[in-house]
C-alpha cells in the first residue's frame, strides 16, 4: 500500500516528466510517448514511470532508446522543478496495457458481430 506522500509525489512526477518529454526535449526519435503512471519507493529515492507510445514496434523500440538516452536530462530537470531532499532517480518502463485493452476491444467487436 502506498502512502499518500509517495501518490502525490508519483503524480506531481508523472506531470512534470510528461512535460518534459512534451517541451523540452529535441529528440524527434521519442515520438509520441505517454506516461501513464509513475511509482515512487517508500523512500522517494526511486521511481519508476511508465509509458506508453502511440506507433508501430518500430517508433516503440526508438521511444524506448530514446528516453533511455535522455534519463540523465529528465533527471536533471527534475531536480530543478521539484523540491525534495532527494531526485527521485527515474527508471522507464513500457506500459503495453493500452495496446492490450485495444486488442480485447477488437476481439470482443468480432465476436459481437464486427460492429
Amino acid at each position: 500500500m502506498e502512502s499518500r506522500r509517495c501518490q502525490r509525489v508519483g503524480r506531481l512526477l508523472k506531470e512534470e516528466i510528461g512535460d518534459i518529454i512534451e517541451n523540452e526535449l529535441k529528440d524527434s526519435s521519442i515520438g509520441f510517448v505517454t506516461i501513464t503512471l509513475v511509482k515512487v519507493s517508500p523512500d522517494l529515492r526511486y521511481a519508476k514511470a511508465y509509458f506508453s507510445v502511440l506507433g508501430s514496434e518500430v517508433q516503440r523500440k526508438a521511444a524506448i532508446e530514446g528516453l533511455r538516452r535522455a534519463r540523465n536530462f529528465i533527471q536533471a530537470q527534475l531536480g530543478k522543478r521539484i523540491r525534495l531532499r532527494y531526485t527521485p532517480q527515474v527508471s522507464f518502463i513500457f506500459d503495453d496495457s493500452i495496446e492490450y485493452g485495444a486488442h480485447i476491444l477488437d476481439l470482443l467487436r468480432q465476436v459481437g458481430g464486427g460492429g
